[in-house]
């Protein structure tokens, strides 16, 4: 059996959208990037819908080759996005913890700030 072609159209299509990631995060588009991931994941769970179909041992080998080209593919552009998201989401991370640690300061402050002073 060969691998049904709308499979193989969806590993081509998450494939081109992988593409357009690396792009979006290369250019630090992180909306554009969220939106490509959602479709990324749409097909995604579009393929796991149907991941008993057209995959078994009889498959062809210019299917396998072309699949695990595409995988390949994907897996290297998962990688440059890391590259790139990584540090972003570390300089978050910071911001936010940076964040927290001044809102317990502000309200420890305020906490003691409430309180009755000593009676002259």
């Amino acid at each position: 059996m060969l691998l049904m072609p709308a499979q193989l159209d969806l590993y081509e299509e998450i494939r081109a959208l992988s593409s357009h990631m690396v792009d979006a995060a290369r250019s630090n588009d992180w909306e554009r990037l969220v939106e490509l991931e959602r479709r990324v994941a749409a097909l995604r769970d579009e393929m796991m819908a149907n991941a008993g179909f057209g995959l078994d041992a009889s498959l062809g080998t210019p299917e396998i080759d072309r699949r695990r080209g595409l995988i390949q593919q994907i897996l290297e552009d998962d990688a440059e996005i890391r590259r790139h998201t990584e540090p972003w989401m570390e300089h978050v991370r910071q911001f936010l913890g940076s964040q927290n640690r001044r809102k317990q300061v502000q309200h420890a402050y305020a906490a003691t700030d409430s309180r009755p002073g000593p009676a002259a």
